[in-house]
């Protein structure tokens, strides 16, 4: 190969059309097949070790997920871009991959243009279908009529603009549902149950569309400047900063995803320590909570059923990125296997972040360090919702991943009685309460692979003689030796949280080094255990799972969620009930948005924010930020000279 590439880089371009050739040739697929999925198969630790010790070249291979539009039938498989070669070819009966965005807009053509569809939405008053937004869901396998098992089938709600530019989500057709086949491309049903008369509503966010709104006149301009550029280095996906330094990657799936995120300690002479092989969101899971007709088949698995990656959107200076800013682009693929690229998908740059440390001595004066973080995004337009997700870096060892989530919620009309299941947020109209959960997974190797997690919680002793006033408090840590210790579920009353530990290294005070999951944005998933959505995604029975590192353990609800009944992922692995001591960990962790919908939501939603962070606990033997200098101005100082 000519290209010259690190083992964790994403596919280019060249490499996904070689990818698709080689299948191509090999397995003679013509055009009835489609491609759900190209990614890159990151090699081993093993091998990437040797790589970055030795040099030892590593073999650039491809995975492919892939259909046959005629038979239904799916398969994985492996090319080998080094050797020319299908290195893999397994078929995968009765599972069915990721719905694609060209399966999106065929259905909507498809629908626009059925005499069925087309009388449907004439009964309800609609002859122009120009304004007409076809949104189409996948379906939860148990939910799919018996009728149409065994298809590739989707369902679409129906939404009407005002005009050309207007908010379509503003006005649901109730009642109306198309179920299509997206293999043939045919509709299967039309679902007419019942109507509801359009109320008066107010759905419009863009300026020109609210009537009477006067924009603010008193926001000043807000500048970012950094005169001498930037504190980081960018070189291809190789990101450096201050004494952090990783690899960026990107896929269809999971976007961005953070590789081989390390912290260069002075302490340790100039040694740059591991934290984490990997970090990543591996599923999302968006149930709506409201049973009605309109919204019982409403849940998004949207990682799983589509791809954040594929969801990705361009970043604009000045809009969503604020700063002296560098860009990396993704390339992804269409259904027949031809690459595109998103430009300017992930966004870095440097964020002031308040104060760092600070004391004021009456001899000493005053010594105070301003806080400065490095950010790395990407956001995902998902139909209605948009997610913005923040990796923050900052210069005391601390990780934090924020999620912010707006967009326009899921609306419904009714008459009479408002139902009980979401809020009022406009006339005879309400905004189904739902849930987002979140996954990440977090394949952390504190100071190594071998390591151990500990719940830890605090505890108020009783009173005694050695505890009269009732002041004693104390840690308890204890050790999660198994899968089924791994499970974990927060607690407020001890403040529970998390620590990965690796106790074979130790720091100059003599206690092991670890890194600890605080939790945020933790909440119960609230539904029976023998609901559709639950046994299809009961990683959300739990806030924390532990797995011992396994490469081909990357999906919690399993790999093909698409149309599933069952999830065949986290719960499935962890029945072998395997050690998790002393071992190469995985966390799986799930956090997320319990929305309780408020009008203040309508009608676009102000950002709704989450987070968690990765503290460092004894992986420093004292404040790592001490030797961050001192701000200083010609008439301020900050600190000592």
């Amino acid at each position: 190969m000519s290209e010259a590439f690190h083992p964790l880089d994403p596919l280019s371009e060249g490499e996904v059309r070689r990818a698709v050739a080689t299948l191509r040739e090999e397995k003679g697929l013509d055009g009835g097949w489609r491609f759900a999925s190209i990614e890159l198969r990151e090699p081993e630790k093993s091998a990437l070790g040797r790589y970055e010790s030795s040099g030892e070249p590593v073999p650039r291979e491809a995975n492919l997920v892939v259909w046959d539009r005629r038979s239904g039938e799916a398969y994985k498989a492996v090319v080998s871009l080094t050797a020319g070669s299908v290195e893999g070819w397994e078929p995968r009966p009765g599972e069915q991959p990721n719905i694609t965005v060209d399966e999106f807009h065929e259905a909507d053509e498809m629908l626009r243009n059925h005499p069925e569809a087309r009388a449907a939405l004439a009964r309800r008053g609609i002859e122009d279908l120009g304004n007409v937004l076809f949104d189409v869901w996948a379906y939860g396998g148990s939910l799919v009529a018996e009728r149409h098992r065994g298809r590739r089938v989707g369902w679409a709600d129906v939404w009407y603009r005002d005009g050309e530019t207007t908010n379509p989500y503003a006005n649901p057709v109730n009642g109306l549902h198309f179920v299509v086949d997206l293999n043939s491309v045919e509709l299967l049903e039309v679902e007419d149950d019942f109507a509801v008369e359009r109320p008066e509503v107010m759905g419009e966010y863009v300026p020109e569309h609210v009537p009477g709104l006067e924009l603010r006149r008193d926001v000043k301009p807000l500048e970012i400047r950094q005169p001498e550029g930037v504190s980081f280095t960018l070189e291809g996906n190789l990101l450096e900063w201050q004494k952090w330094t990783m690899r960026i990657g990107f896929n269809y799936r999971e976007g961005l995803v953070l590789h081989r995120v390390g912290y260069r300690d002075e302490q340790e002479g100039g040694r740059t320590r591991s934290v984490a092989h990997r970090l990543s969101f591996a599923e999302m899971v968006v149930p709506y909570r409201d049973p009605s007709p309109d919204h019982y088949r409403r849940t998004a698995f949207d990682v799983g059923e589509w791809g954040l990656g594929f969801m990705t959107t361009s970043l604009a200076l000045g809009c969503d990125c604020l700063g002296e800013i560098r860009y990396i682009d993704a390339v992804l693929h269409d259904s027949k296997g031809e690459p595109y690229t998103i430009k300017n998908a992930v966004c870095i740059h440097e964020e002031d972040d308040a104060l760092l440390w600070k004391h004021v001595d009456d001899r000493a004066g005053s010594e105070v360090r301003r806080s400065r973080r490095l950010v790395v995004s990407f956001h995902a337009t998902v139909a209605n919702y948009e997610y913005i997700v923040y990796w923050r870096f900052y210069q005391d060892g601390n990780i934090e991943c924020e999620v912010r989530a707006t967009g326009i919620m899921v609306t419904t009309a009714f008459e009479g009685e408002k139902p009980p299941y979401g809020t009022l947020v406009d006339n005879r109209t309400y905004a189904p309460h739902h849930q987002h959960f979140l996954v990440a997974r977090l394949d952390l190797d504190v100071d190594g692979e071998q390591n151990t997690v500990y719940m830890s919680e605090s505890e108020a002793l009783p009173v005694s003689e050695e505890n009269p006033h009732g002041l004693a408090l104390v840690q308890r840590e204890t050790p999660l030796r198994t899968e089924s210790e791994g499970k974990q579920d927060y607690r407020w009353e001890t403040q529970r949280s998390w620590k990965v530990v690796n106790d074979e290294r130790k720091n100059a005070l003599g206690t092991s080094v670890g890194y600890k999951l605080v939790p945020g944005a933790c909440f119960p998933a609230m539904m029976d255990p023998d609901s559709p959505v639950m046994k299809r995604a009961g990683v959300i029975g739990h806030n924390l799972w532990v797995t011992p590192y396994s490469p081909e353990e990357r999906w919690p609800c399993g790999e093909f969620v698409n149309q599933s009944e069952a999830d065949t992922g986290l719960p499935a692995w962890t029945e072998a009930d395997r050690a998790i001591e002393a071992t190469d960990v995985v966390l799986w962790y799930v956090f997320g948005i319990h929305h309780i919908t408020r009008p203040e939501d309508w009608p676009v939603m102000p950002s709704d924010t989450v987070s968690f962070w990765l503290k460092p606990v004894g992986f420093f033997s004292r404040n790592p930020a001490l030797d961050v200098p001192p701000e200083s101005r010609e008439d301020e100082h900050c600190g000592t000279r």
